[in-house]
């Protein structure tokens, strides 16, 4: 049995997988059903994420993976209703093909991004 995850740059030696914050733990979705996957995916990417890639994947290598990294995982069901959270983080561990991380100075607010952010909840 295959469960299916979103990878960001899939297959490249910034290959970065989703996780969400549950407390203060992090969190990685397996999908039961791709479908299921593909919709999360397109959920983020509507809230301005990278558009992540949907892998098939045997679910106990991410539980593996998540023992190895102090992550949880979840089996997200057929009859589960999951969506994206409405907050992010700004700072990931990987970062999108191309793009270098930007330099933030302690204190400093990026305020057009908080702004844009706000504008998209209108």
């Amino acid at each position: 049995m295959s469960v299916f995850v979103l990878l960001f740059n899939a297959r490249t030696d910034n290959e970065g997988i989703y996780s969400t914050q549950v407390g203060d733990r992090n969190v990685i979705l397996m999908f039961e059903q791709e479908d299921d996957a593909v919709r999360y995916a397109d959920q983020l990417e509507a809230e301005d994420f990278p558009k992540p890639t949907v892998e098939g994947i045997d679910p106990e290598e991410i539980e593996e993976f998540c023992q190895d990294s102090d992550y949880d995982c979840i089996l997200v069901t057929a009859e589960m209703l999951v969506t994206p959270p409405t907050l992010s983080l700004e700072e990931t561990d990987w970062q999108p093909e191309g793009r270098k991380p930007e330099p933030v100075a302690d204190g400093d607010i990026d305020l057009e991004a908080m702004r844009k952010r706000l504008e998209r909840l209108l």
